[in-house]
């Protein structure tokens, strides 16, 4: 029996997203109608219904009529403009896998156009709705602007990369962005599966467990499309490293205490506690491994461009619990919250942000590269044009 080949589990990875991302279109579309018409069709809360059970999906809906209400309009136009981004993401995958230049720009423009019309929903949103008033609180309602602010930028330094002419950059900062977009099906996957793993919690607790792990997705799942696109063993001007085995182990020891401090702030706070670490350490602990093992195969292979972008990733996971403790006495005493719901939103918030400045970290060490490959063409350039020394010695007698 023939191993699969790299090209084999891509392809598998690539229908999977479409097929996720298609399937959800419908779901995204819909999810709002009855807010705005009781009983206009809803297929996500169907399909939930009979995933989990009628009584758990009636709970959930009821907790979100009153702060919908208020802000229906731009609700309803963020999540009809999100199915359609579900759609567009798998296109502009495909068009520029065919070299459908052409068809790809303009795909790309209604994308961001799109992503930009759909977030200023979200935006008017939460701009209207309190923190405490939000689905599953506080915490979740920071997920959801840090999630917002992520998709903005990283859209915007995707359009800017490519009018810039800059494919590697543009790549990297558009999977990032959809990265992000993806949260939303993930997010109702997990409220169909996790009430099979944890029996009895109502969906406003079903997310607060959520939230603690889709950081590491999003990190793990972007960084692994932007290595497969991106085959270059070497990348010209990139000398050195940017996390160096100092950096990188200093980075280790910082986010070893941080995770040891999280992980006793979590278990003062009882079973609820111990619940939310285990969602947070288990796919933060596979994220890291999967970074590790990688930058180590890409060292020992000679790839040392993947290393480089494997290590830097890799630093920024590791200060991700360092920011997620310093975020928790800003969030105690900015939005007054208490200690665990400042902590879960802080671990919640860390990852993707990290993965955010790990991208914008990346993008500077290629153009840092192209700077220095340019002076050196600039001085070669200088020093051909250069009118030869004239020898003015007198000659020997």
């Amino acid at each position: 029996m023939r191993r699969p080949t790299k090209g084999t589990w891509r392809r598998v990875a690539a229908v999977t997203v479409t097929v996720v991302c298609v399937a959800y279109a419908p779901v995204a579309m819909t999810e709002l109608w009855p807010y705005a018409r009781p009983g206009a069709p809803a297929y996500g809360e169907w399909l939930l219904a009979r995933a989990v059970s009628p009584r758990y999906v009636a709970d959930a809906v009821a907790t979100r009529i009153a702060p919908y209400r208020h802000s229906l309009a731009p609700m309803i136009l963020h999540s009809v403009l999100g199915g359609i981004l579900m759609l567009l993401g798998p296109a502009q995958l495909l068009t520029a896998a065919r070299r459908r230049t052409r068809l790809h720009r303009v795909l790309g423009v209604l994308f961001a156009v799109t992503v930009y019309a759909s977030m200023g929903g979200a935006a008017v949103y939460l701009a209207r709705t309190a923190p405490e008033d939000a689905f599953s609180g506080p915490a979740f309602w920071i997920v959801l602007a840090t999630i917002l602010t992520g998709t903005v930028l990283s859209v915007t330094f995707g359009v800017l990369a490519a009018v810039a002419g800059h494919r590697d950059l543009h790549q990297r900062w558009m999977l990032l962005c959809y990265a992000f977009l993806l949260t939303a099906p993930l997010l109702r996957l997990e409220w169909g599966a996790l009430p099979r793993l944890l029996p009895g919690l109502p969906m406003t607790e079903i997310n607060r467990v959520a939230i603690q792990h889709l950081g590491s997705l999003v990190v793990l799942g972007a960084l692994i499309a932007a290595r497969t696109l991106d085959r270059r063993a070497q990348v010209a001007g990139v000398r050195g490293s940017w996390a160096p085995l100092p950096v990188l182990a200093a980075a280790h020891l910082a986010g070893a205490a941080a995770l040891t401090w999280i992980a006793r702030s979590y278990l003062d706070s009882g079973a609820a506690g111990r619940r939310l670490l285990a969602a947070y350490l288990v796919p933060y602990a596979v994220t890291y491994a999967v970074m590790a093992v990688s930058a180590r195969r890409a060292g020992r292979r000679g790839r040392s461009w993947a290393r480089e972008e494997w290590r830097l990733h890799l630093t920024a996971l590791c200060l991700a619990p360092v920011l997620s403790a310093g975020a928790v006495p800003v969030f105690e005493r900015g939005l007054g919250l208490d200690r665990h719901t400042a902590l879960s939103a802080g671990v919640s918030v860390g990852c993707g942000l990290l993965a955010f400045a790990a991208t914008a970290v990346v993008a500077l060490r290629l153009m840092y590269a192209r700077e220095l490959l340019e002076r050196a063409s600039l001085q070669r350039t200088a020093a051909d044009e250069r009118p030869p020394a004239v020898d003015v010695s007198t000659p020997a007698a």
